[in-house]
């Protein structure tokens, strides 16, 4: 009774901060613009990315072979092998910093090493490709490769620094068996299926999330213009994949944990666009911090100017690929160089909405570790860009 109370109240806030007609009403400006993000947040995110990843999420949590999880994302398998595939498997999601959380979560759940599913964590929103192509193509060649390269070193040294950092806790939890997992049934199949299944899915939520019209004549603009034709290619995959490789009560339990992950992320999602918005704001429109301090703070390549660039990136939501043009207006503003990465490596990976359903998962200890190390290695390539570049 309590977690359907809970997901009705979930669904009141989605259809209120969906459908009211927030243009009409002018109030209060940080007040306003943290509802006014909350809106946005709701019609661009929720049905489109969250809704898929929660799915997929569950997925992982119910179908995927435990066994498989730990050949290749635990703190005990090969190092090369487990950070290898966790950046690469959140690199070609190419999601925001909310979106990669339920699938975190997941895989952190069916028996993840932390290292590991920090790289994944960091991976996803940040090494998306047509992001690191585009801020080539707008903020210029040598800021798009720093940031590419930078990400790519981000995702593994991180979580290596995690694993490192937490290592006994890891090999606690290991030996203990303290992982929260779905009791599925002892069914036996190849691991192809479940891979098929979950590939329908990435499929799904990629090219549902493809972005603006794209220029002629690439490989891009091919794929927008059949992206609805892959949807739905795509959702036949699922639903071949289910009725003939799983059963009845596997999907149930699929259903089960998706709502789980929801129940979960949600609310703590909301709140933290919310105060985001309030502080912050949106892209052009203040919220309690105006935009014109940030302006004069980022300025040069001190290291204050750095590490705030690096702490604002943290704190605000940037949807995916969002950060470009903001940034492409701060440096017009007069953004240093080494700035403009430290936010570009900070930004899209976190924010304050994806921290407090990190703390969720992982506990505040490790959140906090993780958040630090984000700014302080962004705060440092920024400083080293900005002063050799």
């Amino acid at each position: 009774m309590k977690d359907r109370l809970k997901f009705i109240i979930i669904l009141a806030v989605f259809f209120v901060a969906h459908f009211f007609p927030l243009e009409r009403f002018h109030f209060y400006s940080p007040l306003y613009e943290s509802f006014a993000l909350l809106q946005e947040y709701a019609r661009a995110h929720i049905l489109l990315c969250l809704i898929p990843a929660f799915f997929i999420a569950g997925a992982i949590s119910v179908f995927l072979s435990q066994a498989a999880v730990l050949k290749y994302l635990s703190s005990r398998a090969h190092k090369l092998v487990s950070y290898g595939v966790a950046s690469v498997s959140g690199s070609v999601l190419a999601v925001c910093s909310c979106t990669v959380l339920p699938i975190f979560s997941g895989i952190y759940k069916r028996g993840a090493g932390l290292g590991p599913a920090i790289a994944f964590l960091y991976s996803g929103p940040a090494i998306n490709v047509l992001a690191i192509i585009l801020t080539a193509r707008v903020l210029g060649m040598e800021l798009g490769v720093a940031r590419g390269v930078g990400a790519i070193l981000f995702s593994v040294v991180i979580g290596f620094i995690m694993h490192l950092i937490y290592i006994k806790e890891e090999r606690a939890r290991a030996e203990v068996g303290k992982l929260v997992v779905p009791s599925s049934q002892t069914i036996s199949r190849p691991i192809w299926q479940e891979i098929f299944l979950l590939a329908g899915m990435i499929l799904i939520l990629v090219f549902v999330n493809l972005g603006k019209y794209p220029e002629k004549d690439s490989l891009l603009y091919f794929l927008f213009l059949y992206k609805g034709v892959i949807v739905f290619f795509s959702v036949m995959l699922v639903i071949f994949a289910l009725w003939k490789w799983f059963v009845k009560g596997e999907i149930i339990l699929w259903g089960k944990a998706t709502y789980g992950f929801a129940l979960q992320i949600l609310p703590l999602l909301f709140i933290g666009v919310l105060i985001a918005g309030f502080l912050l704001g949106r892209p052009g429109h203040d919220g309690l911090i105006p935009s014109r301090w940030v302006e004069t703070l980022v300025g040069g390549n001190s290291w204050h100017a750095n590490l705030f660039a690096s702490v604002i990136g943290a704190l605000m939501y940037f949807a995916t690929l969002t950060e470009i043009p903001i940034l492409q207006t701060l440096i017009g503003a007069g953004m240093g160089k080494g700035p403009a990465l430290s936010l570009l490596l900070a930004g899209p990976a976190l924010s304050l909405p994806n921290m407090l359903v990190i703390r969720s998962v992982i506990g505040t200890k490790k959140t906090l570790t993780y958040v630090s190390l984000v700014v302080i290695m962004a705060t440092l390539s920024g400083m080293f860009f900005g002063t050799f570049f």
